[in-house]
């Protein structure tokens, strides 16, 4: 485990601030906003650490990570909206059964996976079906 320092803490802070996913940039953006003098770089290393650790989960979309605040130890899976970023941690349990049923048929053992589903919220959804809703 890596040592606590201020700036890591502050990215861990800011990062539990959000509810979606969230790129390094942003979340840059976000504590200079508030004043830090934190820099990119190591906004990038804390939040690798983070997800290294099982703080924060990753994901990439379109050729960029984004970060999200998650409880440390808890494997989970998400729904997220390809439109407004709304996420969902969802338990999977055909999704767990199918891995370790695919992975012993193959002789893997100690086996891991992340499946996130890309879609659109029930509110982009109603938006989308009708825009003048707007």
């Amino acid at each position: 485990m890596k040592r606590n320092t201020w700036q890591r803490e502050a990215v861990r802070t800011a990062l539990s601030e959000n509810e979606n996913f969230v790129s390094a940039q942003a979340l840059h953006g976000a504590l200079k906003q508030s004043g830090s003098s934190i820099g990119l770089a190591t906004v990038y290393r804390a939040l690798a650490d983070l997800a290294d650790e099982g703080e924060a989960d990753s994901l990439q979309q379109e050729g960029e990570a984004l970060y999200r605040a998650c409880t440390p130890g808890s494997h989970h899976h998400h729904l997220i909206c390809r439109n407004c970023g709304l996420t969902v941690e969802i338990e999977a349990t055909a999704v767990e059964d199918w891995a370790r049923q695919v992975a012993a048929q193959h002789g893997f053992t100690r086996a891991e996976h992340v499946v996130d589903v890309f879609g659109l919220c029930e509110a982009c959804s109603r938006l989308q079906a009708d825009p003048s809703s707007s």
